[in-house]
């Protein structure tokens, strides 16, 4: 009972926000004080990288920057250093993300924080007793078997540990509902102001001017692409400005005509005095996370810290700082602090950690921090605004702020991101962004801090958005929807008398036996599919042709007809998969991924304004609708409704022609990603459900249905299609992914990453994507688990899926050369259970294009 929990705050420090009080802030935290480092008296009147905000992640951006070489790095700080979120944080570091490339930063912060006192010769105060995250339910359990594949071909050491060894290793423990923990060692909590003050040290070491307090008044964009930066101290010209200010990056981000996807949170954590079961241990406790409970838990002095992730309709948004600003002057201040919001975490770390009950609290900090409405923050450079780059939206700044500023300085300096990290891009978000949709999210997100990570996960909160398609009123009771950059895409259908509920599982589910009947639709007859949310653009111009074979490495589609085609970086990685379509002369439509949007147009973009190319470069995602209709049954439908000949010879697979179905101008591509006869037809939004009515009405007889994404990956798995994301991204070239076919070496245009290219293929392949059957129970990979051979890791599945043609589960993976022929045995983790896994020759099912053409050589019956 919390009567039982003394409570002792002493106020005697920084002003408490919103009262007259003062709080003592700190008393017990270990903190290996620095002596703050005084601000510089120069001044530079020009930059080649201005940096706004002296928080963790901008003096680590400073840091790395000069580190690296780069000249005139500036920072510029409004009050002092680790003011607002930075000086205040709980201070945790972890090698665990349940993100891919995420652990990377989390590796590269770590190993940074360990090296740094000795680089700088400023304390850092960095604890790694190692963390252990809870399992108390076997669905937790199986998500950290979930968790053990998708680490285990990555550098960060990370085990599953018995109850036995939990105990031994915290030992002040209850252990009565503990099943398992998931252990990483080197895991731990380092003094933020400390980190902050020492890479400050080593930005100055290596030339950078951190110059405070030096508030930021107006971003002046030039039309050579440099910024005029002023501040009350004078101007700056910078090549490049860095929005790096934490909870005030919305009012920087308005000074450049955008409105950042932001808000503050509040969140608090506890403090007690010295307990004495605490002080009599020999060693110090590793960090603990509670995940039913939703708290983190560690060692502080002789005493413990703990802070909760209260419940979304519990927690406390900040939202007058979003409708009113910043107040004026906050920078080291705190909020109130109640108790009430987390006495059920606070009720339930006493059961899991007895001693608790008898401490006394002499600490409760309560202060913000910035959300983004998914939690990640928001890093790299912005779309629509030349040379303005961003890392903002931190929840966890500390443990991202050492690799994130290594990799932001590598994309800076060497043009291209060092790994990808899409999930971060700023651009994932758009005008359908609205502050309301951000609250209701970030509330979401943060009430979900330590929620079973499912794939395939859904959250539901500011759903749906003004971004939905045309038909969405009408799909909506028939199918699970998902969120796709705003939109709402159909994932699966439902019959009558079927289980229409969301139930995420990490093995097979509801959804099953219904995307079953959807594949046999495709395969066997026709169906429609809503595919609005492709980022769509529109090219033109008298240096199109020139623009695009300087960016895509296949040739461009003579006039009429589509290709697949890839951008990639200067060292030859796949930066973005398209559909190019020449409509007419010099007039391209472009096609990309829901997620790629604005992460291709402004690769686009910056490369026409970078090369001088005469060209009009619109985004027309929004004006238009796209339905697709595939299967073998595709042309009897579609011919009812147009005077157009849909014949095999005359209207070829990757042509495209603008033409009426039934008086609805359409532009038609006969592409389809499921392999099959099929066509994507290009339309005016408001013409969506017209069209959709027409097509569903003229395939009666056909017995045309709908069909969803997760269908259409089936398929397109079967058929070997690659996805970008997944087995192509930046960390990718296309040769390892088998992209061969794309990628036209011996163009004369030197495109993007011709030249690395030509080089990899030189020095030839380290490793292959291949194709994978394995037969398992009743689970399936989903991508990025582990390939086993010989008792050790040797690759990575990219995606995957069940095969409803061979009744077998099916994946991409990526692995060493020597095991990439035909027939190779392999093993794939999946839950703890490592299955044979055999390479095939693929595809596994011929698309209907090879179909024909072998069918015409051959005769149908050897088809």
């Amino acid at each position: 009972m919390f009567n039982s929990l003394a409570i002792f705050v002493i106020y005697n420090g920084p002003e408490l926000y919103g009262t007259g009080f003062k709080v003592l802030l700190f008393p017990s935290l270990t903190r290996e004080e620095n002596a703050p480092l005084s601000a510089e008296t120069r001044w530079k009147d020009r930059a080649e990288t201005v940096i706004i905000g002296g928080g963790c992640i901008g003096v680590s951006l400073a840091y790395h920057l000069a580190k690296a070489g780069m000249k005139d790095v500036v920072l510029l700080e409004k009050s002092e250093l680790t003011a607002g979120s930075t000086w205040h944080a709980a201070g945790l570091t972890t090698y665990f993300h349940p993100g891919i490339n995420l652990k990377k930063i989390h590796y590269a912060s770590i190993k940074l924080y360990e090296k740094l006192e000795e680089e700088t010769g400023q304390v850092v105060g960095f604890h790694q007793p190692g963390s252990i995250r809870i399992a108390t339910t076997p669905v937790r359990v199986d998500e950290f078997k979930y968790q053990m594949t998708r680490t285990g071909w990555h550098a960060t050491e990370q085990y599953i540990i018995e109850p036995e060894k939990i105990q031994e290793m915290f030992p002040l423990l209850n252990m009565n509902k503990i099943l398992a923990g998931l252990y990483n060692p080197g895991d731990g909590h380092i003094d933020p102001y400390s980190l902050t003050m020492a890479l400050a040290a080593g930005a100055r070491k290596y030339g950078a001017l951190l110059k405070y307090p030096a508030p930021v008044t107006s971003l002046i964009p030039r039309s050579d692409g440099t910024w005029d930066v002023e501040t009350p101290q004078g101007s700056m010209r910078a090549n490049r400005i860095v929005n790096a200010a934490g909870f005030w990056a919305r009012e920087v981000g308005k000074m450049v005509g955008l409105e950042h996807p932001l808000i503050p949170v509040q969140h608090q954590y506890v403090v007690t005095s010295t307990i004495p079961e605490v002080k009599a241990l020999k060693r110090e406790l590793p960090v603990l996370r509670d995940l039913e409970g939703s708290y983190y838990l560690r060692q502080e002095r002789d005493g413990l810290l703990f802070g909760p992730y209260e419940s979304q309709e519990k927690m406390k948004v900040q939202d007058s700082w979003v409708t009113n600003g910043v107040p004026p002057g906050f920078g080291k201040e705190l909020f109130e602090s109640d108790l009430d919001r987390i006495m059920e975490h606070v009720e339930a770390a006493m059961e899991m950690v007895p001693v608790l009950k008898k401490a006394d609290i002499i600490n409760i900090v309560n202060g913000p921090i910035t959300y983004s409405p998914d939690i990640l923050p928001m890093v790299g450079p912005h779309q629509g605004v030349r040379n303005y780059w961003v890392a903002i939206g931190f929840g966890y700044g500390i443990i991202h702020a050492g690799g994130v500023g290594k990799y932001l300085s590598d994309w800076i300096l060497h043009g291209e991101p060092p790994f990808d990290l899409i999930e971060l891009d700023p651009n994932r978000y758009g005008k359908w962004t609205t502050t309301q949709y951000t609250e209701a999210k970030a509330r979401e997100s943060y009430g979900f801090n330590n929620i079973v990570g499912y794939p395939k996960e859904e959250r539901f909160a500011g759903r749906p958005t003004q971004r939905v398609s045309g038909l969405y009123k009408i799909l909506e009771s028939k199918c699970s929807m998902g969120f796709h950059a705003g939109w709402e895409q159909p994932h699966w259908f439902y019959k009558p008398g079927q289980d229409t509920q969301y139930r995420p599982s990490f093995r097979r589910t509801n959804w099953f036996e219904p995307v079953g009947s959807e594949y046999k639709q495709v395969m066997q007859s026709v169906g429609v599919i809503d595919l609005s949310p492709f980022g769509k653009f529109n090219i033109k111009g008298q240096d199109s042709v020139r623009l695009l074979d300087h960016l895509f490495a296949n040739v461009i589609p003579k006039v009429g007809f589509t290709n697949i085609s890839h951008m990639l970086t200067p060292k030859g990685r796949v930066y973005a998969e398209l559909t190019v379509s020449h409509q007419t002369p010099g007039e391209f439509l472009l096609i990309t991924g829901s997620g790629s949007e604005l992460h291709d147009i402004r690769w686009i973009e910056e490369e026409a304004v970078n090369g001088g190319y005469d060209v009009e470069i619109k985004n027309i995602t929004d004006e238009l609708g796209v339905l697709g209709i595939a299967g073998p049954q595709a042309r009897k439908v579609l011919q009812k409704l147009t005077s157009e000949d849909l014949s095999d010879d005359v209207f070829k697979f990757l042509q495209t022609k603008s033409l009426k179905v039934s008086n609805i101008p359409v532009t038609a591509i006969r592409i389809s990603y499921t392999g099959e006869l099929g066509w994507e037809l290009y339309h005016r939004r408001e013409d969506s459900v017209a069209l959709y009515d027409i097509i569903m009405n003229a395939g009666q007889e056909e017995g045309i249905d709908n069909f969803g994404t997760y269908a259409m990956n089936a398929l397109r798995l079967e058929k070997a299609f690659r996805a970008w994301g997944s087995e192509m991204n930046c960390d990718t070239n296309p040769l390892e992914a088998g992209l061969d076919y794309f990628i036209k070496l011996n163009k004369p245009a030197d495109f993007i990453g011709k030249q690395a290219l030509k080089q990899i293929k030189a020095k030839g392949l380290k490793r292959r994507l291949v194709c994978l059957t394995l037969a398992t129970d009743d689970v399936d990979p989903e991508g990025n688990e582990s390939i086993w051979y010989d008792g050790k890791v040797v690759g990575n599945t990219t995606s995957g899926s069940y095969s409803y043609s061979v009744q077998k589960s099916l994946a991409f993976a990526y692995v060493p050369v020597e095991l990439s022929k035909v027939g190779q045995q392999v093993e794939v983790e999946l839950l703890g259970t490592n299955y044979p896994a055999t390479v095939i020759q693929e595809p596994l099912v011929l698309t209907e294009p090879a179909r024909n053409r072998l069918r015409k050589k051959n005769g149908k019956d050897k088809i």
